[in-house]
């Protein structure tokens, strides 16, 4: 169980945040002069430097949004410049990649950080550019919403790259880029000029999440624990019912692959920042009665947030770091593991911080939600953000050496694949770090600076 520190202050983690600026700034500089592009994009590194690996094309936004969100937190025009030009030059196709659930992944943190800065009054552009990014929104969350499966019970979900039966707990947070290309005054536009209401469509994907992927500890099944969260859902899609849980890089259905549950974590309390924004009228006005009531769906919103937020802080070591699933095998040759630090260099099993980034950052929102709303318990989610935060932007997980391409080391990727490295002289995969690892960490230390000179950072800027 994490050990929150109540004490902890984001101005308190100001030092550790610029050292780990400083370092990212050399790091991306040497990242864009060394990666050879013919590749692909960089996923994970090897001994240090960061290698591909085709599965799909989800990190090259992470790569270049590093080098906005470094912009974000220096002022340093050098990193808005790399950021901007890769982005033109590069990102185009991820805008109609029509075979993927990451476009809040690839496009918002491109094209919809870019225009963030804009609307933030952070860069002045003119009517063009601007028009240019709120164009690439607009596209990048139609074509996002048009991977749909209807279900029986007036729901719905953008389903994964595994097929149209398949809901992922990962792409609740690419929904980002569904709402904000609503908030733009976009729909999608189907056969027979049928138009899809943008916002339905994110509602619909959001209760379908937590109905199926996140567990209440309701008796759903023998492994139903409160705030369990399982990768992915399976239908059958001949009637549209559920059949079972499912899992692409977790050990089991049945365990809680971490990152799948950091992407719950961090992606409903983007949606409650969202929804808050949102007048009751839209809701009012959908032809969805699950969805016209504004206070019931943010209700919802935090029930799942909360649940998810609950079930990490129990399940996760003291200091904040997690292990790559609750259930993987080697855990139990490892004692009561959660009663002390992480441990990376272990023997048994991968710590994924990456895990520990991504809901660093969903605490932190969520607590910042509930503190707002005037809710009971914002100062233990905000206070367990900061903590996991405290211990990730240090060493061991703070990458120092100025020669590894990486920000933050002991990220996974895939451990049943078998595609992590696994340096000479350990048994586990360590010391390495991936893109999505380096971005989310880079966002969660913006947010603790906004925080810490009296402001805040919300993933879009309306």
């Amino acid at each position: 169980m994490i050990n929150i520190d109540n004490e902890l202050t984001a101005k308190a983690l100001l030092p550790k945040l610029d050292q780990f600026f400083s370092l990212a700034g050399d790091k991306i500089r040497l990242l864009d002069k060394e990666w050879d592009r013919g590749q692909g994009s960089p996923v994970f590194t090897i001994d240090g430097k960061y290698a591909t690996r085709g599965w799909t094309e989800w990190t090259q936004g992470f790569q270049f949004g590093c080098s906005l969100l470094q912009f974000d937190a220096t002022d340093d025009e050098e990193f808005l410049d790399l950021g901007r030009q890769r982005t033109i030059e590069l990102m185009a196709p991820h805008l109609t990649h029509t075979g993927v659930h990451d476009h809040g992944f690839n496009n918002v943190s491109t094209y919809g950080n870019l225009l963030r800065f804009i609307n933030e009054g952070r860069i002045t552009a003119d009517e063009w550019q601007k028009s240019f990014y709120e164009m690439a929104i607009k596209v990048s969350g139609a074509v996002q919403a048009s991977r749909w499966t209807d279900l029986p019970d007036g729901l719905g979900y953008v389903y994964s790259f595994n097929g149209p039966q398949s809901l992922f707990s990962d792409t609740i947070r690419t929904m980002r880029a569904v709402t904000w290309s609503h908030a733009l005054g976009h729909v999608l536009q189907g056969e027979h000029d049928e138009v899809h209401n943008l916002l339905g469509r994110t509602l619909k994907h959001a209760e379908a999440t937590a109905r199926y992927n996140v567990y209440f500890g309701e008796g759903r099944d023998l492994y139903d624990e409160y705030g369990r969260v399982v990768h992915e859902s399976i239908f059958n899609l001949n009637d549209g019912l559920y059949r079972c849980p499912s899992t692409q890089q977790g050990y089991s259905p049945f365990t809680t692959w971490t990152r799948g549950q950091a992407w719950i974590l961090s992606g409903f309390p983007e949606q409650l920042e969202f929804m808050e924004d949102v007048p009751a009228e839209e809701f009012e006005k959908l032809d969805l009665p699950l969805f016209n009531d504004k206070t019931a769906v943010i209700k919802r919103l935090r029930e799942v947030a909360i649940a998810s937020a609950e079930h990490f802080i129990n399940e996760t070591p003291t200091d904040g770091i997690p292990y790559w699933d609750t259930g993987a095998p080697g855990l139990a040759q490892m004692g009561d593991y959660r009663a002390r630090p992480a441990e990376p260099y272990n023997a048994f099993e991968p710590v994924d911080s990456s895990s520990a980034a991504i809901s660093a950052q969903g605490l932190i929102r969520l607590g910042t939600n509930l503190a707002a709303a005037g809710e009971a318990g914002a100062d233990r989610y905000i206070q367990a953000g900061l903590t996991v935060a405290g211990r990730l932007f240090e060493e061991p997980y703070l990458a120092t050496d100025p020669e590894h391409h990486g920000l933050i080391l002991h990220s996974v990727y895939h451990r049943p694949n078998g595609w992590d490295n696994i340096p000479e002289g350990q048994s586990i995969p360590c010391h390495e770090a991936t893109m999505w690892g380096d971005y989310h960490a880079m966002e969660l230390a913006v947010l603790i600076k906004r925080i810490a000179n009296n402001g805040y950072h919300r993933f879009a800027a309306w």
